[in-house]
């Protein structure tokens, strides 16, 4: 019996005390250190002109085992790649002014963030803000004149918190700190902790400096992107300004504001959530996504096109079964879109007329750790090139460039990786479809067989679910995966029902079933379907995933015992305490649940996986951050004790100071890896010679 409780406590501990690696590779193969070195590009930003082209060039620093985002510049012409801003401070926001002489930009390189403006061919710099807050969503007027932005304001404090008496501290004292008053509805988000009692507004400030101008007030949800009129005069943006808009989880409207003299007005009252406007070169149309305020769990978002003259709307690719994303006007009459179908992540170009034609399908790579689907890109306004962050299974996203959103050919801009991937021997992605033995759905995905494979040995298998589990899982670059393959595993891992790109009936296939055996046969039928290839040594299989996928992971060990070892990230062990304690309550009982836990106690406990807890003889790790508010600690302590009563082997992995993105650090990425490796190798059978 493991009686031990591990604490991840340094960046480099786990590299001395818990890597595992069965023999000397015969290979240069993917390694714990290398994780380090790894960089990608993100949020590609081409000038209108198509000559320049900012994007952020991340990667990690081994000292402050952080990430690290500076602005990199890319003439498309010369090819030359050249730091803009590399400084050791954060950048964010990049915006390029209508004209492209000049990149607006978000940093601390002064102690607080702030918009800074960068003038091209002068290759200098100028402040622009002195503001409190963090600004955000940076957009530049159609003169360049003015700059509006996002920020939080301070809310006035209540009846209640002006009331409470509080003792004047002598200057010499050290009192403890001052309570924390709650009164929110929404007041926790994971990573940020309890929130400030703030709302965000829009503001307008000149481009050149000065007074930055309140547009908006009260206590609403305000969000960009903000759009401004052909004119200038108004700036278009979306919000819930209900005063139940805290419950109205799935409600949000187009609104503006006048620059002028900050009258609002209503553009938009479909139904749910209207975000994500963008205005036609000629000012006359404004596109928009649209998502529908039904209590499930998935909804697809809708393009639509709004007539401001007319008022009158205009739904494209009203019937398809795909969801669309970051819809951006190529010309008067048509749009680019970004969109993920089976698994690949693609941009197309839609017509008014409804006609859609797709373009790459190689767009990704901005998550690194595991393989989920991601990526950016952007239009130069004035040529219609198209910049976007390329990648591929063995490759993190560079950057690349397209003659138009639908070319299929790419000229590649960077090569963010070579110097360490190119010598480096990575397990090899392959695609797999098979039938869930549930109900012959079809399921979508990938295994990668380890360096130097030979199909005529046996390997252990691991099983890796993803999270969400409204998301999906791509075959790009995933770090974790490689690491698991250099250790000589064939990593199976799938987009399980429930996973998006698939249709919206793929995707709501769990709703009212997870967990559930439904999601644990995708899973176990993958297994089966990979064991009769002849490869994969079925005394040693191996489950792991995190969220979703821990959750997925706990339910299995329920269900069966055909697992030699888990390994479950933060997962969900006790629905009812979960969503009472969670960040994400409002939005996950009122889409996901058919009723308030005290109201349905049964279905939440039948969802939960500590409701299987009596069954389970299978090893368990538990990994997970002990700030994460999504998935809160008290989590895994139900589960971990609950296995200690019961004297199954467990261990608990705590990681301090991390929220439910517990491995966006770089060293708690490793520890997640090494510590399950090491697990594993505690009940790893030896495998039979052939």
């Amino acid at each position: 019996m493991i009686k031990s409780l591990l604490r991840w406590s340094g960046p480099l501990a786990v590299l001395l005390n818990v890597a595992v690696v069965s023999a000397e590779p015969a290979v240069e193969t993917f390694m714990p250190e290398d994780i380090f070195a790894l960089e990608h590009a993100a949020g590609p930003q081409i000038s209108p002109d198509g000559k320049w082209v900012i994007y952020s060039r991340n990667s990690f620093d081994m000292i402050k085992d952080n990430s690290k985002r500076h602005l990199w510049l890319i003439n498309t012409q010369s090819g030359e790649h050249t730091p803009l801003l590399t400084m050791a401070h954060g950048y964010a926001n990049p915006t390029w002014s209508p004209d492209g002489k000049r990149l607006a930009f978000t940093t601390s390189h002064e102690g607080r963030n702030q918009i800074h403006v960068y003038y091209v061919a002068q290759k200098t710099m100028s402040v622009v803000t002195a503001v409190d807050q963090s600004p955000s969503q940076l957009s530049w007027s159609h003169d360049g004149r003015w700059l509006a932005f996002m920020m939080n304001v301070d809310a006035p404090k209540s009846e209640f918190a002006r009331s409470v008496y509080r003792p004047q501290q002598p200057a010499s004292a050290n009192w403890a700190k001052a309570p924390t008053i709650v009164e929110r509805t929404y007041y926790q988000r994971d990573g940020a902790g309890i929130l400030a009692n703030q709302y965000s507004q829009v503001f307008v400030i000149p481009a050149e400096g000065g007074h930055a101008r309140q547009l908006t007030e009260g206590p609403y949800s305000h969000s960009g992107p903000l759009v401004w009129s052909a004119d200038n005069s108004h700036l278009i943006f979306s919000a819930n300004r209900s005063t139940d808009w805290e419950y109205q989880v799935a409600e949000a409207d187009l609104w503006q504001v006048r620059v002028k003299d900050k009258e609002l007005s209503q553009l938009t009252t479909l139904p749910g959530r209207e975000f994500a406007p963008t205005l036609s070169p000629n000012g006359k149309l404004l596109a928009f996504l649209h998502r529908g305020n039904e209590p499930i769990a998935y909804h697809h978002n809708r393009l639509q096109v709004l007539d401001l003259g007319k008022n009158q709307q205009q739904a494209l690719l009203a019937d398809w079964d795909r969801s669309v994303e970051n819809p951006q006007w190529i010309n008067n009459s048509a749009l680019a879109i970004q969109f993920t179908d089976r698994s690949l992540v693609k941009l197309g170009q839609v017509r008014l007329n409804g006609r859609l034609t797709e373009g790459v399908s190689d767009v990704g790579g901005e998550y690194i750790s595991r393989p989920y689907t991601s990526g950016s890109y952007s239009i130069a306004t004035n040529t219609g090139q198209v910049v976007y962050t390329r990648a591929s299974s063995y490759r993190p996203a560079d950057v690349a460039l397209l003659d138009s959103v639908t070319s299929t050919k790419a000229r590649q801009l960077t090569k963010l990786n070579e110097d360490l991937l190119a010598h480096k021997t990575l397990g090899e992605v392959h695609e797999i479809t098979y039938k869930s033995s549930f109900d012959d759905t079809e399921i979508h995905g990938w295994y990668i067989t380890p360096p130097n494979f030979d199909p005529n040995k046996k390997y252990p298998l691991l099983l890796e679910i993803h999270g969400g589990p409204h998301l999906a899982y791509s075959p790009m670059f995933a770090a974790e995966h490689q690491r698991y393959a250099a250790a000589g595993y064939v990593v199976f891992y799938n987009n399980y029902r429930g996973s998006t790109s698939y249709g919206a009936e793929h995707a709501l296939k769990l709703d009212g079933y997870y967990a559930s055996e439904r999601d644990f046969a995708d899973h176990m039928s993958g297994i089966d379907a990979l064991l009769a290839k002849g490869f994969v040594d079925g005394n040693n299989l191996f489950i792991a995933g995190g969220s979703a996928g821990g959750i997925a992971t706990t339910y299995a060990v329920g269900l069966t015992d055909r697992f030699n070892a888990a390994a479950a990230t933060n997962p969900v062990i006790n629905w009812i305490s979960k969503t009472l304690t969670a960040d994400s309550y409002l939005g996950q009982i009122a889409n996901q649940f058919p009723a308030l836990p005290w109201q349905d106690v049964d279905h939440y406990w039948q969802r939960s996986p500590l409701s299987l807890v009596e069954n389970v003889t299978t090893p368990v790790l538990l990994f997970s951050g002990e700030n994460d508010r999504r998935v809160p600690m008290s989590e895994i302590e139900q589960y971990y004790q609950a296995l200690q009563l019961r004297k199954v082997d467990t261990v608990m992995v705590r990681v301090p100071d991390a929220s439910h993105s517990v491995s966006a650090r770089p060293s708690n990425m490793i520890a997640k890896i090494e510590h399950t490796l090491a697990w594993f190798k505690l009940y790893q059978k030896p495998t039979p010679a052939e």
